[in-house]
């Protein structure tokens, strides 16, 4: 699974619930159109492409913090691949619509993913590896989508999933950094995920390059239209 992430870089060349952004409960204009623009506040991280999905409230849909990762998460934690997790929302009746970004998104810079929401499937959640990490991601989860009056701001961590080891070693890491097969030469992880600790420099990681301190990325939703009612 470690290898999507190469793929989408060559090809192309992802605590609670972070505090909602206030919605307008008794808009019954149906469908809309939301742009979400996510922006990297790390010095030396990277992220991969983003899963976006605007689902019914559910606190945690992507994941427990303190609870143990899913093999879908694991998959986009340790290697960018959005395909299983993707996989398991589409079929979440839940979820209304998700969506992807494209390439990776260097520090500094920002991208937009739009998605599609409704009355009732009103929440956002996303997630995104960092790279290079043996399996850290940033994430919201359950985010209430602003009305047409108002966009919404949020900023989002950096958690570990706590399904990999974090050795450091490139050889335990891919991406463009590393160019590592991925997978640590020790099974296993923590066993839950958690606030990601950052870069020590235990492997072939400089911390004064690649550490970080939360929050990781500034989140901006715009409601930038709404759609008719379907059939």
């Amino acid at each position: 699974m470690r290898s999507v992430l190469q793929a989408t870089v060559f090809l192309a060349a992802a605590v609670a619930a972070a505090p909602a952004v206030q919605a307008d409960e008794s808009d019954g204009s149906g469908n809309a159109t939301y742009k979400v623009t996510i922006t990297n506040l790390t010095r030396g991280e990277s992220f991969t492409p983003f899963l976006v999905a605007s689902h019914r409230p559910a606190d945690h849909l992507l994941f427990t913090p303190g609870g143990a990762p899913s093999a879908e998460l694991a998959a986009l934690a340790e290697g960018g691949d959005t395909a299983p997790l993707q996989g398991v929302l589409s079929a979440d009746p839940r979820v209304h619509d998700t969506n992807t970004s494209a390439g990776l998104l260097d520090p500094g810079h920002s991208v937009t993913v739009e998605i599609q929401a409704r009355p009732g499937a009103d929440r956002l959640s996303l997630a995104a590896m960092l790279v290079p990490t043996n399996d850290g991601f940033v994430s919201l989860q359950n985010v209430a989508l602003p009305d047409g009056q108002h966009d919404g701001t949020l900023t989002a961590p950096a958690y570990d999933a706590g399904s990999e080891p974090n050795d450091e070693l490139c050889a335990s890491i891919p991406g463009p950094v590393c160019g590592g097969a991925g997978g640590s030469p020790e099974a296993g992880g923590e066993g839950f995920v958690h606030i990601h600790s950052g870069i020590h420099g235990i492997g072939d990681l400089y911390p004064n390059m690649r550490n970080w301190h939360n929050p990781v990325a500034i989140v901006h939703i715009q409601r930038v239209r709404d759609n008719e009612e379907e059939e």
